[in-house]
């Protein structure tokens, strides 16, 4: 059985500066990992290069053993993601988002599949509203049911619950718990929130100044560092200084 997502040596420099330095891990499926570090530890640059919108300078991403720089087409029905960073179009309705988006990955039978993401992410309501004109709980739901309107193999999920209020935070997470056990479906989550983490994630990845500087278990960083909780671990590795050799 192929392994769904294996990212090989990762690097991307700018300027002659490393944003990612030779990273490597992999994502099993029915597995969710999380990727955690500070604000420009490279996290996003790491998402973007498993997506193919960034060339590496070195390394190579695999998507079910295919590259994704040499396959992006091929594999555009395999892989999916969201981020609060990047908006869907805001003159857009909701239903015209998702037809866009559905038709970009042949998905079939669309329009019975937003019939469903619309039940069971509560989009019945603004499906005929402008997307630009919904809150951020709403957006958030709508960029959730595109990133899985192809039913993805492997899912990418950067800080898929910023802003959002605890109960609609909550929501997201267990409709992920539950997508996730059903579909199978090997997820790298970027996040910001340790009680997610700690939720969602079989095992975490710490990085920092674009290097992996330690990973495993949430409990059992939590205890080989000393501390209570993930917060704690996030906060002690990323204030300790480790410089790039």
């Amino acid at each position: 059985m192929h392994t769904p997502l294996k990212v090989i040596g990762l690097s991307k420099d700018y300027n002659g500066k490393s944003a990612v330095k030779d990273i490597s891990f992999e994502v099993e499926k029915n597995e969710i990992i999380g990727i955690l570090g500070p604000n420009g530890c490279g996290k996003t640059t790491t998402i973007g290069m498993i997506l193919g919108l960034l060339k590496p300078t070195k390394g190579k991403v695999l998507i079910n053993e295919i590259e994704i720089e040499n396959g992006r087409i091929d594999l555009l029905d395999k892989i999916n993601f969201i981020s609060p960073y990047i908006e869907l179009p805001k003159k857009l309705t909701v239903r015209q988002n998702l037809e866009v988006y559905g038709r970009l990955y042949d998905v079939k039978n669309l329009k019975t599949k937003i019939e469903y993401l619309s039940g069971e992410l509560r989009l019945n309501n603004i499906l005929d509203k402008v997307t630009g004109e919904l809150s951020s709980g709403q957006k958030n739901r709508v960029s959730l049911a595109k990133s899985i309107i192809n039913n993805p193999m492997v899912l990418l999920l950067d800080e898929p619950t910023a802003s959002l209020d605890p109960e609609t935070g909550d929501f997201i997470r267990s409709f992920l718990e539950n997508y996730q056990k059903e579909k199978g479906a090997s997820i790298l989550l970027a996040s910001h929130n340790m009680f997610e983490v700690e939720r969602l994630c079989s095992s975490v990845l710490m990085m920092n100044k674009g290097i992996i500087i330690d990973k495993g278990k949430p409990e059992e960083l939590i205890q080989k560092h000393g501390r209570k909780n993930m917060e704690e671990v996030f906060l002690k590795l990323t204030r300790e200084k480790y410089e790039l050799k």
